[in-house]
């Protein structure tokens, strides 16, 4: 064998497969990505689609649900649910009925698509739009943590799916909200935070409750309102402090992580409907200092400026049109906002982009070129935004046709670099087929799930995987 010959025969060996290059790439072990913040960092991705679409790597089946699928460590987690065969079904999504049925929690080799584990239990939905779970599951080292779509709050091992502790978070005193359980688990140290409902925060069934993450121990339990919401709770540094944010449909509240004590409370609302969806939205504006953004369907856009030296909160600007369909700012149900370079871009309640000045609130554009095949409104139209990490203006969009889109985001409007279709819609909830699951994006992959199956294709520069 020649000396060549041979170091091309090492290098062949150490080459790493695609199995065990995958595993390497960045993680997206929890709702919104490894920091919260709907950044997808990772280096080398494609700068446009290839025209026959992206590639492939893999596809698994999966039954119905909204929850975002998880990636890390690996495996890829997924939730889902079936109806029992003989479960009578509701006339409308809105109409709530108890229907028997099965909810599981899903595993899956990241690089592969082969199933791992699979934990099954069986759960009668009682909320509207009960296609299946909402909130993305949570992974902590060796721990998965899941909330169902009826509070079923569960932390399984990791490797075998075996469960380690589990709770119950609806009961009489605390029932099942109207679109049920939604919002994704944080986890902050020992604490597992989650947003689980309740007006007894004295006895442990406050509206946001922190528990031991290796017990399931109740550490603390915070706030009484009417509603618990469905926004996902978020921590942010500013005033000197860590502050959880926890926005329910009443208000925008600030709390201690370490101990639930509030901090402050903006009123805002009372949400219609209890629907407070899209995750606050924090951002270190240079000019204004650190703010805090939130949208809702039917009230509209309020920012609030964050004190500088202590935690507090005063309202910058608040703006509401007549109604959803008149709306002003921003009034967003599904999609949550991004905040790049001084402005807030938002899908509206109609599907309309938008384009907003960060410290006035001011429409500078919009559009429904991400959003619509036929360039007209349809109610609760959806895009989510993954702002990309790279030097510029780039952002990642997936929206309810299953299209993902290339595009740059600035004050002077939207700029469409390429767009390919990857996902079918299989959800007939709103009426028309939609696509409202969340992807993950990890080992320069896009981790996408509908109501028959879960994807995995990659993104990486060149077409192949990372």
């Amino acid at each position: 064998m020649s000396r060549l010959t041979a170091v091309l025969f090492l290098v062949v060996l150490a080459a790493p497969s695609f199995s065990s290059r995958i595993a390497h790439g960045d993680d997206w072990p929890q709702w919104l990505g490894p920091k919260r913040d709907g950044v997808w960092r990772e280096q080398g991705l494609m700068s446009t689609f290839p025209k026959d679409g992206l590639r492939v790597m893999w596809r698994a089946p999966v039954a119905g649900g909204y929850a975002s699928p998880v990636v890390a460590g690996g495996k890829a987690f997924v939730t889902d649910y079936s109806p029992s065969p003989k479960a009578q079904r509701p006339a409308s999504p809105f109409q709530r009925i108890s229907q028997a049925g099965t909810e599981r929690v899903l595993c899956f080799d990241q690089a592969t698509g082969k199933p791992v584990w699979e934990h099954a239990s069986d759960v009668a939905y009682t909320m509207s739009y009960s296609a299946g779970p909402r909130a993305a599951p949570a992974v902590d080292g060796d721990r998965v943590y899941t909330l169902g779509g009826e509070g079923d709050l569960l932390c399984l091992d990791v490797a075998s799916g075996k469960v380690i502790w589990s709770k119950k978070m609806s009961d009489e005193k605390s029932p099942t909200p109207m679109w049920g359980f939604a919002s994704s688990p944080l986890v902050d140290g020992r604490r597992l935070i989650c947003v689980t409902g309740g007006s007894d925060p004295e006895h442990g069934r406050g509206v946001v409750n922190a528990f031991d993450k290796l017990t399931g121990d109740v550490r603390w339990s915070a706030l009484a309102a009417r509603e618990p919401g469905y926004a996902p709770p978020v921590i942010y540094e500013s005033g000197g402090v860590r502050q959880l944010i926890v926005w329910d449909p009443d208000s925008v509240n600030a709390l201690d992580p370490a101990t639930g004590k509030v901090y402050w409370k903006q009123p805002f609302g009372p949400a219609q409907y209890g629907v407070s969806i899209v995750t606050p939205r924090f951002d270190r504006d240079p000019t204004i200092g650190d703010v805090l953004f939130v949208a809702t369907q039917y009230e509209g856009s309020l920012l609030l400026k964050l004190d500088d030296k202590s935690p507090g909160a005063s309202v910058l600007w608040q703006r509401r049109g007549k109604n959803d369909r008149k709306t002003d700012a921003l009034h967003s149900l599904l999609s949550t906002p991004s905040i790049r370079d001084g402005h807030i871009y938002g899908v509206d309640s109609y599907g309309e982009l938008r384009c907003l000045e960060l410290k006035t609130g001011e429409r500078l554009w919009s559009t429904f070129d991400a959003t619509s095949y036929d360039a007209g409104q349809q109610k609760w139209m959806s895009a989510f935004l993954i702002k990309l990490g790279d030097p510029g203006n780039g952002y990642l969009i997936a929206n309810e046709h299953g299209d993902l889109i290339l595009a740059d985001l600035d004050p002077a409007g939207y700029h469409q670099k390429s767009r390919t279709h990857l996902l079918d819609p299989t959800n007939m909830d709103a009426g028309r087929p939609v696509l409202w699951s969340h992807p993950a994006c990890a080992g320069r992959c896009i981790f996408w799930r509908n109501d028959k199956e879960i994807i995995c294709a990659s993104m990486a520069e060149g077409g192949g995987g990372s």
